[in-house]
């Protein structure tokens, strides 16, 4: 894997159902080395620390592969890397291949796979539809959030080197379609409870589904 481009972005608002919101999903590529930082992108806009930035939401990675996919469907719109909201747009991400818990070097970082994206009416907004949620939800790739186990300095051009592979763990594809599937599949619901990779909070809202 390789990054191809690092994002960040500055406040921006819109009126949501008669209200004035903030968000930071409109990134923009830049020209200097990025800080990941472990709850943040170092000078990021994190506008709802409830769902996004912290431990296990200090950076997200998009696939570069991806986008030619979502520009088929959304021509009419203006197109840079960090579309998705992403701080690291990355050559050869593959969600498929992720582990929860895989950990890799990346510039002078070291990070961990966590949790995949799940898509808000932000996201909606900014694709200007609502229906590119559903959409996003039923192409399965999200994109990956990740822990930052060590700070540092990473710029495009920086490759992605694995340092250890998470042992019986979900994809970050599987865990996406668990999240989302009526009928979850047990045996992945078990690899994902006891994956402390993942927030303690969202496993626990998955035991509920345990039969």
């Amino acid at each position: 894997m390789k990054v191809i481009s690092t994002n960040i972005a500055s406040p921006t608002t819109f009126i949501w159902n008669g209200k004035e919101v903030t968000t930071g999903i409109y990134k923009s590529p830049t020209t200097s080395p990025i800080y990941l930082g472990k709850e943040q992108v170092k000078g990021d806009e994190i506008s709802n620390r409830d769902v996004h930035g912290g431990v296990y939401k200090a950076c997200y990675l998009f696939s570069l592969h991806q986008y030619s996919y979502w520009k088929n469907l959304y021509p009419y719109l203006k197109w840079n890397h960090g579309m998705f909201g992403e701080n690291l747009t990355v050559k050869g991400l593959d969600e498929t291949q992720l582990h929860i818990g895989d950990i890799y070097k990346t510039g002078t970082a070291l990070v961990q796979i966590t949790q995949p994206r799940e898509p808000c009416f932000k996201f909606g907004y900014k694709f200007g539809s609502q229906q590119v949620l559903k959409e996003f939800i039923d192409h399965g790739y999200p994109g990956t959030y990740v822990r930052v186990l060590e700070e540092g300095h990473v710029k495009s051009g920086d490759t992605f080197k694995l340092i250890d592979r998470a042992n019986d763990s979900l994809t970050t594809a599987q865990f996406f379609n668990l999240l989302f599937s009526k009928e979850k599949d047990q045996e992945l619901l078990g690899l994902a409870i006891k994956n402390d990779a993942l927030p303690l909070k969202k496993r626990k809202k998955l035991e509920a589904f345990i039969k």
